[in-house]
């Protein structure tokens, strides 16, 4: 090449730099002019305070002497050798991180590290950081997790448990160490307000452990100025929070995060005039949000699941904290609350599974049981039995929880036990027209029931419908507490981008793929910029029959449009689902059908179609009788990326996926037919 003709320098860029621009674009094609104004508004604020033209409020001495009640306590019956490990497993420096098991963090940690790939993020201005960057960063989730100090209640219940001063010393050790590595407003944990507010929750569960203000090892010479700085981060932490909001199109699951940390904070640590402005705008949000983002059926209008399970953590700490410090929520929130749980005991099934509908990262809010066996969902319903006086709730989260016993206090185990789960049951709400989903079943709660839960909701929340799936009329089966078609989960979030893409697409759900297109398009790993509507026409259940029949119009959008339909019928007596698709177009197109299978689960070619068998159960399943149609069955294929299953953030298994396919030309209906069956 001619050394004065132009180069193409972008096969050598790093893979980031290539699809930025196009993310920036993609992003702000889903901005409203006032959002654009806003964030400009913000990046003017960034620069001036980089520049320290403006500066944020210095902490001033705390204090003492407010009344402050603790909304959180030892787990009463707890097995003490379990959080004793638990914490003895902290000292040494090893943490599990998702899917990186005995993680050697160091001692102290290394706050700004990547544990998985070893990259050191900057100590630049956080606001300013690009912490989607891999490059940079590393896997951002992996950082970010050790830093929400989710280990530092490990310690405090163990100090509480036992009084072994060793676990306070390295208590102390964790929280000195990230206060000198991460200095206010600099680096990565200083990027994104959640984080910062999930960690003052965590700070405060830990604080009211060890005793709150009066603990006696502050009174210690070794430890006479940890109080102090801790009390300054916290101010730092929550006037943070309070200034960076996460506002207009990402005002999600986050800004309920933000507020719920900065409301904890304020009742937490009375001791500034400035917390009960944190107290007061954190609650002011928390009623806003909690029904802005939640319907009132009680689904969450991000349409996954494991958000769910998020904001209700969120939402019910701060109605105990409140509770507790004389700062009671609307009957409103408190419904709203009572009704996401509700939704919650629908779709779980007799095993205890409940689908994996959109996003899930495995973030927690706080870990307050140890112990193997541990079910989030259960724990909930447990918590929501005795707020609510709901033996409905009781029956499905079965045997009380630790988590539960911290929240709800010593009094817990006999209030649960108080519970009739005959006298307080309600009866089970199978549709939830909010949220556009649908429990078609037989025999519900006991071991031969079949639980089909079908989705006709929307693709997400507000304009970037960030942890939605395009995963329109898909449906998930479960017979006798088993699940037999599953929704395959998420794995990815900010690497990996051909695997963040293909859960999040149409062939990682069971339902129906037009010329090998997702029903939405992908804008970005939170990003969609176009969103397949989707609804239901026809809910019927009798108890003869359960029909449900739904839409959406995601391919209406190609140059021969094509609208879907799926009818879904069970008869209850034949223990029997009839699928039928129908597809109304024109011209010719590739459809295909995907069911995909639990990965414990053997599938076997039968007639027309398999046998999926688990144990003394099984389902045969009759694809369409179209001559033409081509079946198939994937199992961790990686070209085409088919027969995957995520039950852990950054972890996938193979899992058989039966794909049907075929060239079909104008209106055309596809019926599938299957059968439960019981040894």
């Amino acid at each position: 090449m001619d050394a004065s003709e132009p180069r193409n320098l972008a096969p050598h860029l790093p893979e980031r730099l290539k699809h930025k621009p196009r993310w920036l674009l993609n992003r702000l094609r889903c901005m409203t002019p006032a959002e654009v104004a806003f964030r400009a508004a913000r990046a003017l604020q960034v620069r001036a305070e980089r520049l320290g033209a403006l500066r944020s409020a210095r902490a001033p001495e705390a204090q003492f002497g407010q009344s402050v009640h603790a909304w959180v306590c030892l787990p009463s019956n707890a097995h003490a050798a379990r959080y004793l490990a638990a914490a003895d497993r902290v000292r040494s420096g090893v943490l599990d991180v998702f899917a990186l098991r005995d993680a050697d963090l160091g001692q102290p940690p290394r706050w700004n590290r990547d544990p998985k790939s070893g990259i050191q993020a900057p100590l630049v201005y956080g606001k300013t950081l690009d912490y989607r960057d891999p490059d940079l960063v590393g896997d951002i989730k992996y950082l970010w997790e050790p830093n929400r100090h989710l280990q530092l209640v490990t310690l405090a219940q163990a100090y509480a448990m036992s009084g072994a001063v060793k676990y306070f010393e390295e208590l102390a050790e964790q929280l000195d160490s990230w206060f000198i590595a991460c200095p206010s407003g600099l680096g990565p944990n200083w990027a994104s307000a959640l984080e910062a507010a999930i960690r003052l929750v965590n700070w405060s569960i830990a604080w009211q452990l060890i005793g709150g203000a009066g603990c006696r090892q502050f009174e210690s010479p070794r430890y006479a100025g940890l109080r102090r700085r801790w009390l300054r981060s916290v101010f730092e932490h929550a006037e943070f929070v309070r200034g960076w909001f996460s506002l207009h199109s990402s005002a999600n699951n986050h800004l309920i995060g933000e507020a719920a940390g900065l409301f904890i904070a304020g009742v937490t640590w009375p001791h500034w005039k400035r917390a009960s402005l944190w107290a007061d705008t954190g609650k002011r949000v928390l009623e806003r949000e909690a029904l802005a983002q939640n319907a009132p059926d009680g689904v969450n209008r991000e349409q996954a699941v494991w958000y769910q399970h998020f904001v209700l953590d969120l939402l019910v700490f701060c109605l105990l904290a409140g509770r507790a410090n004389g700062r009671r929520f609307s009957a409103e929130y408190e419904a709203r609350i009572e009704s996401m749980l509700d939704y919650l005991a629908s779709i779980m099934d007799a095993g205890g599974n409940v689908p994996q509908f959109g996003d899930a990262d495995d973030g927690r809010m706080a870990r307050l049981a140890q112990g193997e066996g541990f079910c989030p969902y259960k724990s909930l319903l447990a918590t929501g039995a005795i707020l609510f006086g709901r033996g409905d709730f009781k029956l499905k989260a079965g045997p009380l929880d630790d988590k539960t016993r911290a929240l709800i206090g010593p009094k817990a185990d006999e209030e649960y036990a108080r519970l009739d789960t005959k006298k307080t049951r309600l009866p089970l709400r199978r549709a939830f027209p909010h949220g556009g989903c649908y429990v078609l079943g037989c025999e519900l709660g006991t071991p031969h029931e079949i639980r089909l839960v079908a989705d006709a909701g929307a693709l997400g929340y507000r304009a970037i419908a960030a942890h939605g799936h395009a995963d329109a009329l898909s449906f998930t089966l479960s017979a006798g507490g088993r699940e037999f078609l599953i929704d395959p989960g998420t794995y990815a979030y900010h690497t990996q981008g051909a695997w963040r893409q293909y859960f999040r697409g149409t062939s990682a759900h069971n339902t129906v793929r037009i010329d090998g297109l997702d029903q939405s398009v992908q804008g970005g790993n939170f990003l969609w910029l176009k969103k397949a509507n989707a609804g239901c026409s026809q809910w019927l259940s009798s108890a003869e029959k359960d029909r449900f029949e739904g839409w959406h119009d995601g391919y209406t959008r190609l140059s021969d449009p094509v609208k879907h339909r799926r009818l879904i019928e069970l008869d209850k007596a034949a223990r029997r689902i009839v699928v039928e698709d129908t597809l109304e177009m024109d011209e010719d197109h590739e459809v295909e059908l995907f069911f995909h299978c639990h990965e414990q689960s053997e599938v076997i070619p039968a007639e027309r179609g398999f046998v999926v068998r688990r144990g003394d159960a099984s389902l045969q399943i009759a694809l369409p009788d179209i001559a033409e149609g081509k079946m198939q069955v994937y199992c961790g294929s990686l070209a085409p990326m088919s027969g995957w299953v995520s039950r852990a953030f950054d972890c996938r298994q193979p899992a058989p996926t039966i794909v049907w396919r075929v060239r079909l030309t104008g209106r055309s209906v596809l019926r599938t037919a299957f059968h439960v069956r019981f040894a």
